[in-house]
């Protein structure tokens, strides 16, 4: 148990990369601009990949009525994340320190795990809606008004994953390295589990196996 114990500890620090390093990351290609513009998305707001990128991206944006990018000031989940996020990494220290030293079974360990995954689902669930709604709710008064070929006004939400075509940029949007860093973090724990689980099995395995031959 002390090295499921031990790699639970260490799992949840890897979390400690989402303060320095961007968790998503955006990028807009056109042939106007050779090298691309692109924002990384940070659990306490939006920088740009290159100077000036986030200038440019509300430039253009503007012509078609997308409202500037929000500032950490204008959206709560900017204060919110960094909270959540120290808040799980120390909860996920402290049960593998508990763990070591046989305080709590190796079912907390996946306790930690289910929590850490349905708080990313919703964070990724409000970092869509946010793009839905930056996206289609547009200024009326913009001053480029485009439509679809079946006369519906055109809409520009990045996608959540992946690549796609807006007028003509080529918009990818991908994880970057804060969210791998926290993939490796929440396998590590997944691996304490195991770990855990396959002394608790060995454990009882030799009991019993003492027992039949006393």
């Amino acid at each position: 148990m002390k090295k499921a114990g031990i790699i639970m500890m260490l799992g949840p620090l890897f979390l400690l990369g989402l303060f320095s390093f961007p968790l998503w990351n955006i990028t807009l290609g056109a042939p106007q601009y050779p090298e691309p513009l692109g924002m990384n998305i940070h659990i306490d707001g939006i920088r740009d990949m290159n100077e000036f990128d986030l200038q440019n991206i509300d430039g253009l944006n503007h012509y078609i009525g997308m409202r500037t990018l929000p500032k950490p000031e204008d959206m709560w989940e900017f204060s919110i994340f960094p909270v959540v996020i120290g808040t799980m990494i120390t909860l996920g220290v402290i049960i593998g320190l508990l763990g070591y030293f046989k305080k709590v079974t190796y079912k907390w360990f996946l306790g930690w795990f289910v929590l850490m995954s349905v708080l990313g689902v919703l964070g990724m669930y409000d970092f869509n809606a946010w793009m839905v709604d930056y996206g289609t709710n547009l200024d009326p008064n913009a001053i480029m008004k485009l439509s679809n070929p079946d006369g519906t006004p055109m809409t520009y939400s990045p996608p959540l994953f992946g690549k796609a075509d807006m007028l003509n940029f080529k918009v990818t949007s991908l994880p970057a390295k804060g969210a791998w860093l926290m993939f490796v973090g929440m396998m590590l724990t997944l691996v304490a589990f195991y770990f855990g689980w396959k002394n608790r099995t060995e454990t009882v395995t030799e009991k019993l196996s003492k027992l039949s031959t006393s």
